[in-house]
């Protein structure tokens, strides 16, 4: 766990040098294009929710041995404010609940990590499509904090057809899913439209890319 005394300055040293040993991937994995967004806009915010650990767990792989359908998702930061271009040596935390809708509590690490972004504004994760629970959209929080100016903390939805075809597919299918995962969550109405991803198949699981913009 992360030493909560240390200066911003060295924390992001030691980010930036665990980067070095835990690259979002080699040189010839190249993340599915993220083109920025029309318009070069800003993400949209929301609360980071009672369940974000402060951990800089540098990593891209965060599954821990979770079982549940293979998800890539392929992130490029860029500030707004400056014509969206790429931001690099920012760190991103992602976090989201296991396929039995529960996320790792009381010392377990599963299905979180941090990633610094390359000289592109690029990293990735690896991980698996999340799991439902209360009355909320299925959906993979993230937490993005530069070096310098205001970082942005949101969350990403997937397409509900999707999501009946990952529930009904094993572990998912141990619990029975809402009929409509998303349209019950009043976030989901209002950040829906723009924070949903686009996934394609890829092997047995599914590859997502997003332009995150910050101010």
């Amino acid at each position: 766990m992360a030493e909560y005394h240390t200066s911003r300055t060295s924390r992001r040293t030691v980010l930036l040098a665990a980067a070095l040993t835990a690259s979002c991937g080699a040189p010839t994995d190249r993340p599915a294009s993220a083109a920025p967004p029309p318009g070069c806009v800003l993400t949209a915010e929301a609360g980071e929710g009672p369940y974000y650990l402060d951990l800089d767990k540098v990593r891209s792989d965060i599954t821990e041995g979770q079982k549940g359908v293979p998800f890539r998702l392929d992130l490029t930061l860029v500030r707004v404010s400056n014509g969206c271009r790429p931001l690099a040596d920012a760190a991103i935390d992602v976090w989201h609940a296991d396929a039995a809708g529960d996320y790792s509590t009381g010392g377990a690490t599963f299905l979180r990590g941090t990633q610094v972004t390359d000289a592109a504004g690029r990293c990735a994760f690896h991980t698996i499509v999340p799991g439902w629970y209360a009355g909320l959209a299925p959906h993979i929080h993230f937490k993005v904090r530069p070096d310098s100016g205001k970082g942005t903390t949101s969350q990403f939805f997937f397409p509900e057809p999707l999501l009946r075809q990952v529930y009904a597919r094993h572990p998912y299918a141990r619990r029975p899913a809402p009929a409509h995962p998303n349209e019950r969550d009043g976030r989901y109405r209002e950040t829906g439209a723009t924070m949903t991803l686009a996934p394609v198949a890829e092997a047995a699981g599914y590859r997502a890319a997003f332009t995150v913009g910050i101010a």
